[in-house]
Formats: structure tokens, sequence, C-alpha cells
């Protein structure tokens, strides 16, 4: 299998980023982490563009740096395309201009994205003959990435592309940045602070905060780890893979399958047999100690519970088992102890609320 292998201490003084990381040579892994948390800071050293003076970086079988041999191979020899917040095409220059610029920095790669593959992979295909100034932000974040893609990298950096979006820009991208992992054989790094992004992108998960990383693993793994900040907060929430089994048009649902049982969602406009993922938030998600036998409830599962941690504010984080996949409920604690909720319970855990991510 195929590795990124990045270790980084780094001084500022006032901020140190301490890193050591295996993280999968595909698919999009993303970083997440508030401001401050060094994620960025982590992007810049495997980048070249922060010279860590301890560091080792590996990706996919070459070593970029390794600092006992003291090699440092220099940003501009670095195999990689590299996405900034603001898209910064050049103003003068049509789209196609844009994407064509630096092609010839290609035969030192050994990348096998092509131009046109990333035109195609991103819709942009009639916007070719505009200045950047007739394009949407979306569209300008659009063209940025493809001309990162254009370089033919062996690794694709994102640091908060969609930060300086409004939420209709950054819902007119997303689906354009769900096909990476699917269509893309080179790995993705993508920064971010933004959970909607984590659920809807990311293939591997690393938490920063303070310069370190908390946690590092695929998505729903980590998302669920108790040990971490993540489970705590409002927003918590674990994404499950699952496949459209069955529309039942009758009552505008579709029932979704994954290992060890279904769900019933909203209608979603997609062929029985399409892969998704869906979204499931801890504060939707209530117990029963016995099966319900009169509920307007939909989604009723049997569960194991298989974690339990207290918060300050009152509210328990219980964690389970259902079929393969990790689930997070956040419950009172007084209700915690009424149910004299125990690790490795059998229970059944009833869902409020699903939101469909992505359809592949």
């Amino acid at each position: 299998m195929t590795t990124i292998l990045a270790r980084f201490q780094l001084d500022y003084g006032d901020f140190t980023l301490d890193v050591d990381l295996k993280l999968p040579g595909t698919g999009i892994t993303v970083l997440f982490g508030h401001s401050g948390s060094g994620k960025t800071t982590l992007l810049r050293c495997i980048a070249g563009l922060q010279h860590a003076p301890q560091g080792k970086l590996e990706i996919n079988g070459t070593v970029w740096q390794d600092s006992e041999r003291k090699l440092f191979l220099p940003t501009h020899k670095r195999p990689l395309g590299y996405v900034f917040q603001e898209a910064n095409l050049f103003p003068h220059l049509t789209v196609q201009d844009n994407l064509h610029y630096g092609l010839k920095r290609i035969k030192q790669n050994s990348g096998t994205v092509k131009l046109e593959h990333a035109v195609e992979l991103l819709g942009i295909g009639h916007l070719m003959e505009r200045m950047p100034e007739r394009l949407s932000g979306g569209e300008r974040q659009r063209v940025a990435i493809a001309r990162a893609l254009a370089l033919n990298p062996e690794i694709l950096l994102m640091d908060e592309p969609l930060a300086s979006l409004d939420f209709k820009r950054k819902q007119e991208i997303l689906p354009f940045l769900s096909r990476l992992h699917q269509q893309l054989d080179i790995p993705v790094l993508y920064v971010t602070h933004s959970q909607q992004e984590v659920a809807q992108l990311a293939d591997t998960l690393v938490i920063m905060e303070d310069g370190r990383a908390l946690a590092s693993g695929p998505l729903s793994e980590t998302q669920s780890r108790l040990d971490v900040p993540l489970a705590q907060e409002r927003e918590a929430a674990t994404v499950w893979q699952a496949t459209i089994a069955e529309h039942e048009t009758d009552y505008h649902l579709t029932r979704v399958a994954f290992t060890g049982g279904s769900l019933s969602l909203p209608a979603v406009d997609a062929e029985i047999g399409t892969a998704l993922r869906v979204q499931i938030y801890a504060r939707d998600v209530s117990i029963a100690l016995e099966a319900p036998t009169a509920t307007s409830i939909l989604n009723v599962l049997p569960a194991t519970i298989t974690g339990i941690a207290d918060s300050r504010d009152g509210q328990s984080v219980i964690r389970f088992q259902v079929g393969d996949q990790a689930l997070l409920a956040h419950i009172t604690r007084k209700s915690a102890l009424m149910l004299d909720l125990q690790i490795g319970m059998a229970v059944y855990v009833q869902i409020k609320g699903i939101s469909t991510l992505t359809h592949q």
C-alpha cells in the first residue's frame, strides 16, 4: 500500500509543530482543526514552503526531506499542486492561458492527470475563453484546482480552498471536490476547519490542535473517538457509507443499506446500487433499552454501547457499534444515569434525522 510519511518538528517560540504521521497514499486526507492548530503550517512543510529543521517526508516511496541525511528538496522540484484560499489567477490571461501557464514543468513530473481530464473533472470546459473577472468565486476556484492538476502532480495540497466563498458558492463547488477521490489516483491533503467539508470529502481525517495531531485514521473511526474534542462539539456527527437498495415512491423515501442494517431517507434522486454517504448528527440520536412498539421514528436499529464520556455541561456522549458502523449520541447525563447505561449493553438507537451528503 502506498503511504505518506510526514514527521516535522518546528519551533516558532510561541508555537511548536510536532507531528509524526503515516497517511494513505490515495484518497482525500483532511487536516482539520481550529485556527492556529498548525494544519496550514503542516501543509507548508509538506510543500517545502516552510523548512522544518527536524523532519522527514516520504511520498509514496520518494524521499522529499530527511534532516538526518541533510536532504531537502526545494518546492520547485517537488511534483505537487497547491491550491490556496484565493484562486490567484492571472487577471490578464484567459482561463485557457491560465491553465497552460507552467505546463513546461510537466516533463519533470511523473503524475498521470492530464489537462483534458482536469478540465472535465472540474466542469470548466465552457469557461476556457473567459477572463478571470467574468468568473464567479466558485468558478475561479475550480480553475485554480484544474491549474494545479494540470502540472501532473504526485500529490495535491489544498489550503482551505472554500474559505473565501459564500454558502451558495461552496455548495456549487463541493460536488466537484467530491469527485476528486473517486477519479484521481493521486493523494489529496485538504486543510479545513469546516465539519461540513470533513463529512463530505474526507476518506482519512487528521485532527490538529496546538501543533499536534490528536488523532488520525479513517473518517468514521476518527470522528467517533471519545478521547478527542470533536465528539463533544454540538456539530458532532458520524458519516456512514451506504448503498441505495430501494425507492419507496409512494412515500417519497429511499431505503439505503449498510453492512448490518438499512436506513430510510427522504427520496434520493439516484439509481439503485448507487453508493452514497449519509451523515448522522449525535444530537439526532436517542436511546431505548427495548425495541419501541409505537414510534413515529422510522430508523430504529439495534446497537451495542462501546464507549461513554461525560462533558462538563451535563452531557454524556455515547458511542455505539451498529452493524459495521460507529455512531454517536448526545444525551443528558441524567438520562444516562436513569437508563444505567454501561459499555457492552445492547440497546436500540432511534435516529431522528439523516443528511445525504454525496452520490458516487
